[in-house]
């Protein structure tokens, strides 16, 4: 009977670790297209065959790598609405917790800005996995949107189609400060007071 080996088991977890997370800062900074398995494992330190091993193709590390920050995403949104005393202060903890997550150095948030989830995702199979993830987002939003509206403290409105709304408005405020030269500096406090105006009962 063979023998397991822990340490053996630690290091390749390890190392696969060390890949994702290489991918991750290499997608962020590269993009899609111009980030290579061999630029992943020369970055991780480690074997381009362990790369495949692990992961397959690099579709299916742009997946893992994805779904990686987004899974870390949905953990702070909803830490942040949990602590909520009513629906506005969660959307007011939402949308805050969205905005600090996506400037914050260690998120590795642009993976999801950089490349695109819908066009650089190839297979169907792959892109619902996304969109799975993605309208966890737009859920949460809704719900205590929809709290709001129950307890009063914010004004009349459709949950869905706000939700959506202030979710373009997050990205929109996000792709300007994070990609572009000319976002004012108070950018993200600016977007909040508008929200706050916007639906504050």
């Amino acid at each position: 009977m063979p023998h397991s080996n822990p340490a053996k088991a630690v290091m390749n977890k390890n190392k696969k670790e060390a890949l994702l997370q290489a991918a991750k800062e290499l997608f962020g900074e590269c993009g899609y297209v111009e980030t290579t398995f061999k630029k992943i494992s020369d970055k991780a330190g480690v074997a381009l065959g362990l790369l495949t091993h692990h992961y397959g193709n690099k579709e299916k590390l742009f997946l893992a790598s994805g779904l990686d920050v987004l899974e870390r995403f949905l953990v702070r949104l909803r830490a942040a609405t949990a602590e909520a005393t009513c629906g506005y202060d969660g959307v007011m903890r939402f949308c805050k917790a969205y905005l600090d997550f996506s400037i914050d150095k260690d998120s590795n948030w642009l993976v999801l800005v950089r490349c695109s989830p819908y066009s650089d995702m190839k297979t169907k199979t792959d892109r619902d996995i996304m969109d799975s993830m993605f309208s966890q987002v737009h859920s949460e939003l809704e719900r205590v949107i929809a709290k709001g509206v129950e307890d009063g403290s914010i004004v009349k409105v459709d949950s869905k189609s706000t939700a959506q709304v202030i979710i373009s408005l997050m990205v929109g405020s996000n792709r300007t400060r994070v990609l572009t030269p000319y976002a004012m500096p108070t950018l993200y406090e600016d977007v909040l007071d508008f929200i706050s105006r916007s639906i504050k009962a």
